[in-house]
């Protein structure tokens, strides 16, 4: 499974972010690295620099399933971590969802 982390001009897309993004991504979804060709990461301040606000960081996942539609779930918290970590709950939750309806078929 490739991960792609993808910033706004918002948020300096260090490699320590990618990192820790691309092993949260990792652990929450590897039971599922089989089905998955790509995961792409989308972060962003959704209020810019400019305006301060509680739960303005928003990470957008995109799962790329191997013949199959994405799937694409986000999540807005206070930090960039807390809203990756959201989005791979919420992720996690949806590829159960949607891999399920495809086994029972």
């Amino acid at each position: 499974m490739i991960v792609q982390v993808n910033t706004d001009s918002n948020i300096e897309g260090s490699k320590e972010l990618v990192q820790e993004t691309e092993a949260v991504v990792r652990h929450a979804l590897d039971r599922f690295s089989e089905h998955l060709t790509r995961m792409e990461v989308h972060l962003s301040d959704v209020n810019s620099s400019a305006k301060g606000g509680e739960g303005d960081m928003r990470c957008l996942l995109e799962a790329r399933l191997a013949g199959k539609p994405p799937v694409v779930v986000s999540h807005q918290a206070a930090t960039v971590e807390q809203a990756t970590e959201g989005a791979a709950a919420k992720m996690r939750s949806s590829l159960d969802s949607a891999l399920g309806r495809l086994q029972r078929r």
